[in-house]
């Protein structure tokens, strides 16, 4: 017999207060099993008219206080977060048959924070951030290989590379948190925390 945590839910739920606490033990489960990218996600994010858009991106940062991302300021999302802060991430772990949704709002990162992620990057990464103009129309893909070599021309030294101010990092700070694991018959098993006025967290069962 599959062994229950205290809700009747899989054990693979465990029995916490804190989601942040059970993420990270799914996260970690994730690293070790999915082939790729077991940090993508995918993030939605809507304009002032509320229209949606969805892509994916890589979480490269998580703590009590949210979950970080990193873009072009001046990109689609980029836009529409600055219009509408609101959004929602799902991670999907094909391998273990799970999934993750959050939903919080986006507030930038600190400049400090910025710069030392952006130190950790690859120079050929770094060099695109300020080469790619993103989400905008290229008249070519020569126009973009060329921004690439004239800006590596012009930060030549690969331990001296800048941030551009028009790259930063969001950090969803969620106002609640579901973990999906799927079950047979399509009768799957769900538990939703929700944050209260209080800012504790409340757990609670959803059918599937």
């Amino acid at each position: 017999m599959n062994e229950k945590n205290s809700l009747g839910l899989d054990k693979c739920f465990l029995d916490l207060d804190n989601p942040f606490e059970l993420f990270e033990k799914w996260f970690e489960e994730a690293k070790s099993k999915e082939i790729n990218d077991p940090n993508a996600l995918a993030l939605g994010t809507a304009n002032k008219k509320g229209i949606p858009s969805v892509r994916m991106v890589l979480l490269k940062d998580f703590d009590k206080n949210g979950f970080v991302f990193y873009t072009n300021l001046n990109s689609q999302k980029g836009n529409e977060i600055k219009e509408n802060p609101n959004a929602t991430m799902c991670f999907h772990w094909k391998s273990l048959l799970r999934q993750i949704r959050i939903n919080g709002r986006l507030k930038q990162v600190d400049d400090k924070i910025a710069d030392n992620y952006y130190k950790t990057r690859a120079y050929e990464s770094r060099i695109g951030a300020w080469a790619s103009k993103q989400s905008s129309i290229l008249k070519s893909r020569e126009e973009l290989l060329n921004n690439l070599e004239n800006f590596k021309k012009k930060y030549n030294d690969i331990k001296n590379v800048p941030r551009p101010d028009h790259w930063s990092g969001w950090n969803l700070k969620p106002s609640s948190i579901e973990f999906w694991l799927d079950g047979d018959n399509r009768i799957h098993e769900r538990l939703k925390y929700t944050l209260n006025e209080k800012n504790i967290w409340i757990k609670t069962l959803l059918s599937p």
